[in-house]
């Protein structure tokens, strides 16, 4: 038994060292990504021959705001842009989610309200019929897929029209959507309210993931023209332009529109006391059609309440051309919301749209569109083209959200990542750029807080790898993993292994090849080594694509003088050599994870010295020496991360304090610890 144990524990060892000390360089082996080809260059570039389907859709909606159900037509175009021919088309409905039987019911891997699903309600899609001019074109339903019949498959090339009608009716379970009543009103918001066509690309064919809930969407460009029905006392606002304001807005309304596009100050368009005031809508009887058109976006949301105070402003950047554009910013809220209003401390909804408009369009490419809404409703937080939903109305919390919502414009809106698949590739990369932009509202330094704080979190216990289906995360895991821990990796890719300059430069070319197209992650990995001109390979595998830890130590070991022998200098007239004090540092990578090491070494006499190690310093061996000259100088502190920029699983190990050193730490400790207490709660 025990020469049985001794053998288990000694193969344990080896596997042990294999994967990091016996084996260092595995680290560095390049990545199994797909062939290029050329739809997808080896540069992370769009190939000469990159295609990408279109869909165009006109949507007719009529809500019955009592009942809360809503009944629309919708006409589809399909554009069969790829060299296959089709011979069926996948729709999403997203809807039936809600249905009793559907695999997120049941599977409960919606999370959040989806848990509260209930005997009694059972909702998902009506629909009447599917047809193709005059002929009823067969359908079947899986769940949230509709598979539908074609009359004659779909040359490379050609387009294909159909009609379908369909009834729902909204949830009491928020899922993106959902209805509230506010104290003037109700509020209605609709997202991933139609069905659509699934994607269909080079990568995977046919996207037909079943929507679980935790999965956001990947959808096809498109233009929409959307007629919404309400009655006459609602606003609504929507993923796209508003063409008939003649039709459903007063004449102030406009008048006051028309200022605020000219003004960086909010402008009031509707107050809280012109809410319940018939002279605030059209005369007329009965209910008003809201159209709107949004040109090549990837879905359509909108929102619709008697209760809304709006107010607006306008913001100029500079467009691809380098002209001026003006983009209309606007916020729809109850007067619940006080944090959105313009008189709130940080100056309101409007403004936090303002300014991200303005930051993201300089540091990453131009806002495309010409407006941005945001609107307070049900839904906690989630963006869609051209508009947004956030939930919070009190306190700090409306600036972060609003931010974070409004950079999903260029992820995934703008560079139209696969969310189901892969979503570290939009949240993980909107939560990374969201540390910038909040940074500069604030005025304060960049700090990644939170992101740092949950990488370390997981690292020291149940983890997965970042790039997991959203929907296949374990419980708790997703916003740590694709989030947060994402973002962090960037933090880290930028500050510690490119440097700012080169990061920024390889990131915005990422954003430029890849704006109104599909990357994958291979696009994004190429794309940045190739605009940085760097290795990467190590750094995606540990972050991304594998789940290991870092753990970077630091020991310091004293060279003491011989013993001096009779033998040592037996030649006559040789001078003895002199004893040089020095002091060896040892850094370790004892972790899967490698990063560059930086080490400082502090004397006595406050005087430092630096040695830096790049990551590359780790391909052939886990372990580095150097040797440091005292000559009378007495070392107090070595610390390896001195800035603690990184995820170390083990911080207990990444300094050695000589005793005064530990003294002088100790004294320190006890006087933050008197200040603290001294401190007012």
């Amino acid at each position: 038994m025990r020469t049985l144990l001794a053998c288990l524990l000694a193969l344990s060892t080896v596997a042990a060292a294999q994967t990091g000390n016996d084996r260092p360089y595995e680290a560095f082996a390049p990545l199994d990504l797909p062939t290029p080809n050329a739809y997808r260059l080896g540069s992370g570039a769009p190939g000469p021959q990159y295609w990408q389907q279109r869909v165009d859709y006109v949507i007719n909606a009529t809500l019955d705001a009592e009942t809360k159900r809503l009944s629309a037509t919708l006409q589809a175009t399909y554009h069969n842009n790829s060299p296959d021919e089709l011979n069926f088309l996948w729709v999403q409905l997203e809807q039936n989610l809600f249905r009793q039987d559907s695999i997120g019911t049941r599977s409960r891997t919606g999370g959040g309200p989806m848990r509260a699903m209930d005997d009694e309600f059972n909702g998902g899609y009506d629909i009447p019929y599917v047809r193709s001019g005059r002929k009823d074109l067969e359908f079947t339903i899986y769940d949230t897929l509709m598979r539908v019949e074609l009359p004659r498959s779909i040359k490379p090339g050609a387009r294909f029209t159909f009609d379908l009608a369909f009834e729902f009716d909204m949830p009491p379970y928020l899922r993106r959507m959902g209805a509230e009543d506010v104290e003037q009103g109700r509020i209605f918001e609709y997202a991933q309210w139609f069905p659509h066509l699934c994607n269909y690309d080079d990568a995977n064919g046919w996207n037909t993931l079943p929507y679980a809930g935790s999965g956001e969407f990947y959808t096809n460009f498109g233009d929409y023209e959307v007629n919404i029905t309400v009655p006459r006392s609602y606003l609504v606002a929507a993923s796209g332009e508003l063409k008939n304001p003649l039709q459903v807005l007063t004449r102030t309304q406009r008048d006051r529109l028309r200022e605020a596009r000219r003004s960086r100050e909010t402008v009031m368009i509707r107050s809280a006391e012109e809410v319940n005031d018939p002279e605030s809508r059209p005369s007329g009887e009965g209910p008003l059609t809201w159209k709107f058109k949004g040109e090549n976006i990837r879905t359509f949301a909108w929102a619709a309440s008697d209760a809304f105070i709006w107010d607006a402003c306008g913001v100029t950047i500079k467009n691809l051309e380098g002209r001026d554009q003006t983009v209309l910013c606007q916020s729809l809220y109850p007067v619940e919301a006080d944090e959105w209003k313009p008189t709130a401390e940080l100056g309101g909804s409007t403004q936090y749209v303002a300014h991200s408009i303005e930051f993201y369009s300089e540091y990453l490419y131009p806002y495309p569109y010409p407006l941005m809404t945001n609107v307070n409703g049900p839904e906690g937080g989630m963006e869609y083209p051209m508009i947004i939903f956030c939930g919070g109305r009190t306190g700090r919390g409306p600036l972060g959200v609003t931010d974070h919502e409004v950079g999903h414009t260029w992820f995934p809106m703008i560079v139209n990542t696969d969310e189901r698949r892969h979503a570290w590739m939009d949240e993980g990369f909107n939560t990374f750029i969201g540390m910038h932009s909040l940074a500069e509202f604030r005025g304060t330094e960049l700090d990644p807080g939170r992101a740092r704080q949950q990488t370390m979190q997981l690292a020291r216990g149940r983890s997965q790898p970042i790039d997991v289906f959203p929907d296949r995360n374990l419980p708790g895991l997703l916003g740590r993993l694709q989030y947060r821990k994402t973002a962090m990796g960037l933090h880290l890719l930028r500050e510690v292994v490119l440097g700012p300059e080169r990061f920024d430069y390889a990131f915005k070319e990422y954003v430029r090849r890849w704006a109104f197209k599909s990357p994958r992650p291979a696009d994004f990995y190429r794309t940045m080594e190739d605009a940085a001109g760097a290795d990467l390979a190590w750094f995606f595998r540990q972050w991304f694509i594998e789940d290991g830890t870092l753990d970077q130590a630091v020991e310091v070991a004293f060279n003491e003088p011989e013993p001096a022998s009779e033998s040592d200098n037996e030649q006559e007239g040789e001078e003895p050599t002199p004893f040089v004090p020095t002091a060896t540092i040892t850094v370790r990578s004892l972790g899967q994870m490698v990063m560059p090491a930086e080490v400082v070494v502090q004397f006595a006499d406050g005087t430092i010295e630096r040695r830096s190690y790049p990551v590359e310093a780790w391909a052939t061996t886990r372990e580095r020496s150097f040797d440091v000259v005292l000559e009378g100088r007495e070392i107090r502190r070595v610390v390896i991360d001195p800035d603690e920029l990184l995820p170390d699983v083990n911080t207990d190990n990444n300094r050695w304090r000589s005793q005064q050193g530990e003294a002088e730490q100790a004294e320190e400790e006890e006087a933050e610890q008197a200040a603290e207490s001294q401190v007012s709660p």
